[in-house]
């Protein structure tokens, strides 16, 4: 039984393999991602540590189907074999996961809830910067939704649904309606109280397991 003797080995060896496990079984799995740590390996050999090596370190059979910006903490999840990997690559591309983040931005909503639906594209002279370009970006759609507002720090705690999945659409979308993501080094503003890291959690996934067909809701909540 994969659950098991994956849960015996991380607890044996818990300072080697550094996963914060949400949820196992034998289609896939759900990991924390922490800030600061590359989604999956970069190029050169400083950028080999990453999420989806430390997974692969524990379970061989777990694949790739979605990534998280190195700032960005949260969750991940990875298909078990190839199989599941094609089965989710679909779903995410039919939008049948359901992704919801948190984050602090800069600012006080104007409205309680509401879209961005704005247009990004690669600022090419700026790489890996995107940029809005109601000409030549691709369609972008997210969805806000304000939890609270924070009078003394002057910054709102929302809830972001994306739902294309751009690079960096969400700090694009946010910083481009005036409420840059607080501790955004790339599209925020940058002051004396500036957070030490980018207040953006990947907290919640939802879609239809594919063995069992019910529903599973995953949370993980941030830590800011």
């Amino acid at each position: 039984m994969h659950e098991f003797q994956s849960y015996a080995l991380i607890q044996q060896h818990p300072t080697k393999f550094l996963l914060d496990l949400i949820y196992l079984d034998d289609a896939l799995l759900v990991v924390n991602k922490p800030a600061g740590l590359l989604a999956v390996p970069g190029r050169g050999p400083d950028k080999q540590d990453c999420l989806s090596s430390r997974v692969q370190n524990v379970f061989p059979d777990a694949l790739v189907v979605h990534r998280l910006d190195m700032a960005t903490s949260g969750l991940m999840l990875f298909p078990r074999g190839v199989d599941m990997q094609r089965h989710f690559s679909r779903m995410f591309r039919m939008h049948e996961v359901q992704k919801y983040y948190e984050a602090i931005v800069e600012g006080k909503f104007s409205r309680d809830s509401g879209e961005v639906d704005l247009p990004i594209i690669v600022d090419w002279p700026k790489r890996p910067l995107r940029k809005i370009d109601n000409k030549t970006g691709k369609p972008s759609l997210t969805r806000f939704r304000l939890l609270e507002y924070d009078k003394s720090a002057h910054t709102s705690r929302v809830e972001l649904e994306p739902v294309t999945g751009r690079t960096h659409q969400l700090r694009v979308h946010m910083a481009a309606i005036g409420h840059p993501v607080k501790g955004d080094a790339l599209y925020g503003i940058m002051t004396g109280n500036a957070s030490e890291r980018l207040l953006l959690h990947a907290y919640r996934l939802s879609f239809i397991h594919p063995i069992n067909g019910e529903t599973l809701d995953l949370l993980c909540e941030p830590s800011f």
